[in-house]
């Protein structure tokens, strides 16, 4: 910071609530965050998430059975 800032008159969160109000934080783990390079990617992805949620979602817990079920 340079010295000929002059920070005597500031008020200490000023801005708090507004930023409250207008952000949402996600922290990525890691391993995920090493996928994405960037915010905009991570928005790509979750936008293409939420327009077909059952797309890539793998079979289901209840595959197994149905295949049985289908054998029978």
């Amino acid at each position: 910071m340079r010295s000929g800032y002059d920070f005597s008159g500031a008020a200490r969160s000023k801005y708090y609530k507004r930023y409250l109000e207008n952000t949402n934080v996600v922290v990525l783990e890691p391993d995920v965050a090493k996928r994405f390079k960037d915010s905009a990617s991570v928005n790509k992805v979750l936008r293409a998430y939420i327009k077909n949620p059952k797309r890539g979602r793998g079979p289901g817990p209840m595959a197994a059975t149905r295949k049985r079920a289908a054998r029978s």
